[in-house]
């Protein structure tokens, strides 16, 4: 497999595969089905998936800290109403922590979360949305999820967040709205102490680039990898914004990145299957690997308390 060559690594046909996570313990990589209402892992070294039913549409996910014991983890889940820490059985059932670590009141119905991820510290941040992308409601915001913190805004009147990354010294969070109507990426200034971001900027305007940007991932270099959804590409951006390479994957919406792998050079691709005919891309909604050529970080352990 070379950089320019996509494998497939699971035909899920996920109907949004997303927050694609490498647990590298169990050598897995694990991600949720946000519609499917399910969470998936495949193991890299039996090949083997399986998944377990979420409570609800889970945005995205994290690794919980002190999960070391369990046979596959305990994983932080930011879902529709709530974040909470779920558990996966080997008899396929998933059982919930209650209380949840947070509830959400979200400003109008017919909303979850989205895309999130824990910053270098281990603090999940993570944004919600309105479901129906059709209404381009800004509603949306990313909010820290902070262990027993109530939940705090960083960031309001967002349509669709995604792209959430974190620079590999934690100094620079990196933030995208994926709507039609936005397509940019924002860099700000992140207080490692406070977990507060800062001084926006735009880093990279994506409306004249192929592809929406969706979800995101930094290699241990800084570079900025981000799905291109509708374009059938994930690109890298330099830390400077510039565009450096856009490898392909051979469906049309890949949704987020992850780095992976024994060595975590290679980049697992999530994507969604839409409806509609599919005859030219069969794979819609399964899982890739790539070889980009660098290696990525290892993902934080998510802090609960």
């Amino acid at each position: 497999m070379t950089a320019a060559q996509a494998e497939l690594v699971l035909d899920a046909r996920n109907g949004v595969g997303e927050s694609p996570v490498w647990d590298a313990q169990r050598q897995c990589l694990f991600w949720v089905d946000i519609p499917g209402r399910a969470l998936w892992c495949w193991n890299a070294r039996t090949g083997q998936a399986r998944h377990w039913p979420t409570p609800e549409m889970a945005g995205c996910i994290a690794l919980a800290a002190g999960s070391e014991a369990t046979p596959h983890g305990r994983w932080v889940a930011a879902m529709e109403t709530r974040v909470a820490v779920l558990t996966p059985h080997d008899d396929g059932t998933l059982t919930e922590d209650t209380p949840p670590l947070h509830t959400v009141q979200h400003p109008q119905p017919g909303m979850r979360f989205n895309d999130g991820r824990c910053d270098r510290q281990g603090r999940l941040r993570a944004g919600t949305m309105v479901m129906d992308m059709s209404l381009a409601a800004p509603a949306g915001a990313v909010f820290a999820l902070d262990g027993a913190t109530p939940p705090r805004p960083l960031r309001n009147a967002l349509i669709t967040p995604n792209g959430m990354a974190f620079s590999p010294d934690g100094k620079t969070m990196y933030l995208s709205d994926s709507h039609p109507d936005v397509q940019t990426i924002w860099a700000f200034d992140y207080d490692t102490d406070t977990g507060t971001p800062h001084g926006a900027r735009v880093f990279v305007n994506m409306k004249p680039l192929p592809g929406r940007p969706d979800g995101a991932a930094v290699d241990a270099d800084g570079g900025y990898w981000i799905c291109g959804n509708d374009a059938g590409l994930v690109h890298r951006f330099t830390p400077d914004g510039k565009l450096d390479r856009s490898l392909p994957v051979p469906v049309k919406k890949p949704a987020m990145c992850a780095f992976g792998g024994s060595g975590l050079d290679t980049l697992f691709v999530t994507s969604i299957r839409p409806g509609g005919d599919l005859s030219d891309q069969p794979l819609a909604g399964g899982v890739f690997a790539l070889r980009p050529g660098v290696r990525g970080l290892p993902e934080p352990l998510c802090k609960t308390t």
